[in-house]
């Protein structure tokens, strides 16, 4: 009898490729997808899969129909992926070369991450350290690792069956992760003999990292990656010295509050410790803006102008609020004005590559005015002021401003530290700030929190709660805006006479239960579904910190509500 074509038909899968549908069986992976003529991509460039807008394994069968997202090194996702694929093989060569040290992956920095070594079986916490002869052995056995081409498998176990691998590898800080765990399982990977958990999706396998290098940074050391805007080359390596001490002052922060991982701060909630946590996380930011405010003072002679500059959401307003109160107990008075009212008028307002608006380009501003406006609030004049109104995106003038000569402006805006801003005042008449939310709490030490998820959540919360916008809509605007910094803001970073760094190690337990109902409400038919399935899955590891626990001056309340400060 002839085979039931209809119902031969019925059984195959339906899946569409970026516009192109293709048939496979059940079972087929998206690896196997990969390999079809009809899909024009070249697998050697593809690093991971969205499987209807939720990343997955390559190799994991498809079962019903679905809509495929392969992506490469030339995306955010594909650098993240490159990012943990390369720190399992850090680990991996470590283990091999120095078996009874850890890897601490610390921060980034530049195009790289610090990390450090540490020695916790011999009783030895603190960072391990490392000449170049160590870092060599470590990289060659990198090196090999990488000719053995190995799969990275992905796996799911029990949270027992976890613990006894993180026991047996001396892993105590994901050991004592699993305590706050929902799920009674969790994902991870084998490559070789060792198992090991990311957050995360890995490469398919360790021949694809040809591109890194390990150089000595004190105490630690950079493990370097490409840029996913050119992933065929290590871009030439830059210093940031006044970046990199302020991520070794919050270090030692971390010391003083005993905290280092999500872990950490989960059990001083468990022992209602967190009252009293807060308030020392507080009085570190405050003795940070008081000793910026003494250096303004010093120079309280020469400096007229303080630029306060910083990415988007790192609390650039609140901060010059409490600049200024600090600045008057020194017996200075501040007037604070934003770059914000400068803008041009909406229909001015240049356009990206997509053709939307880009409200983080230098151009946005009127400068003209800007600079004509401060030229003449120096010569003791008054000035009406603008205000930008950015529902009808137009501006009008209000009362006039004057400034005294005994008074010190404070600007506050990203495009703060641009040296075109004001080129015709003198630089010995400025005093230059940089703020930003730079994360230094991880969830385990192989698992970093990164500084934007930090940022992205605070104007998640901000856009939902106060500015009508959806968790949907910050995700889509978040490259745009992410694009933007890289181009206007942080190249101008390490020209600042100070950095301010606005994270507080507690706030995303805060944040969590104002940003996952929002987060919920993007569905899978939608593109930005992966990026909150992403953010939910790394605030599911914060136990919940009560909102009343914030103070009212807090930089946090800037995007929570409740503020002392009026905006």
């Amino acid at each position: 009898m002839a085979p039931d074509t209809q119902t031969t038909k019925r059984t195959m899968i339906r899946v569409t490729v970026e516009g192109s549908t293709v048939e496979v069986e059940p079972g087929a992976t998206p690896w196997d997808v990969l390999q079809r003529d009809e899909v024009k991509k070249d697998p050697d460039d593809v690093v991971g899969v969205m499987v209807n807008n939720k990343i997955a394994d390559l190799r994991k069968p498809l079962q019903a129909d679905c809509r495929l997202r392969f992506f490469t090194l030339r995306s955010r996702d594909g650098l993240m992926v490159y990012q943990r694929s390369l720190t399992y093989l850090l680990v991996m060569a470590v283990r091999e070369v120095y078996p009874d040290l850890q890897v601490y992956v610390n921060h980034t920095l530049g195009d790289g991450l610090f990390c450090e070594l540490r020695a916790p079986r011999m009783g030895h916490g603190g960072a391990v350290p490392i000449a170049q002869r160590d870092l060599d052995k470590v990289e060659a056995a990198m090196r090999r690792l990488v000719e053995a081409d190995l799969p990275f498998e992905r796996t799911r176990v029990t949270l027992d069956e976890a613990r006894a691998i993180f026991e047996a590898n001396g892993q105590q800080d994901k050991v004592a992760l699993l305590k706050y765990r929902e799920n009674a399982q969790i994902s991870m990977y084998r490559c070789g003999e060792q198992m090991n958990h990311f957050c995360g999706y890995l490469l398919p396998r360790t021949g694809l990292l040809h591109l890194f290098e390990l150089r000595r940074c004190e105490p630690g050391f950079l493990l370097r990656y490409p840029r996913h805007t050119d992933p065929t080359e290590l871009r030439p390596f830059v210093w940031y010295p006044k970046l990199f001490n302020v991520y070794r002052e919050f270090e030692a922060w971390g010391k003083i509050l005993n905290l280092e991982t999500v872990a950490d701060l989960n059990a001083v909630i468990e022992s209602n410790g967190i009252s009293e946590f807060i308030k020392v996380a507080e009085a570190l930011h405050e003795k940070r803006l008081g000793a910026i405010a003494d250096q303004i003072t010093a120079a309280r002679d020469r400096v007229r102008i303080v630029l306060v500059s910083g990415p988007s959401s790192s609390g650039k307003t609140t901060f010059s609020k409490r600049l200024g109160v600090h600045l008057r107990v020194n017996g200075l008075r501040p007037v604070i004005i934003s770059l914000d009212d400068f803008f041009v008028d909406r229909e001015r307002t240049p356009r990206d590559e997509a053709g939307e608006y880009d409200f983080e380009a230098f151009e946005t501003i009127d400068v003209a005015l800007f600079a004509s406006t401060v030229r003449k609030l120096m010569m003791g004049e008054a000035v009406p002021m603008p205000t930008f109104d950015f529902k009808s995106g137009t501006s009008r003038r209000s009362e006039a401003l004057t400034l005294a000569p005994d008074q010190v402006l404070i600007v506050e805006g990203i495009h703060g530290l641009n040296p075109r801003l004001l080129p015709t005042i003198p630089e010995g008449m400025k005093f230059r700030v940089f703020v930003s939310a730079l994360t230094q709490l991880n969830i385990d030490y192989h698992n970093r929190i990164a500084s934007s998820d930090t940022r992205m959540v605070r104007r998640m919360v901000r856009d939902s709660q106060y500015r009508g916008y959806s968790a949907e809509e910050t995700i889509n605007r978040w490259p745009s805006v992410r694009r933007g910094e890289g181009k206007n803001i942080f190249p101008h970073q390490e020209e600042a006479d100070a950095i301010f760094n606005s994270a507080l190690t507690y706030e995303l337990g805060v944040l969590r239960q104002l940003a996952v109902p929002t987060l919920e409400e993007i569905t899978s038919d939608v593109v930005p579904h992966a990026e909150a399935r992403r953010l939910l899955y790394l605030l599911s590891h914060f136990k919940e910190i009560p909102i009343d626990e914030v103070p009212r001056h807090s930089i946090l309340r800037e995007f929570i509500g409740g503020s002392s400060f009026s905006y």
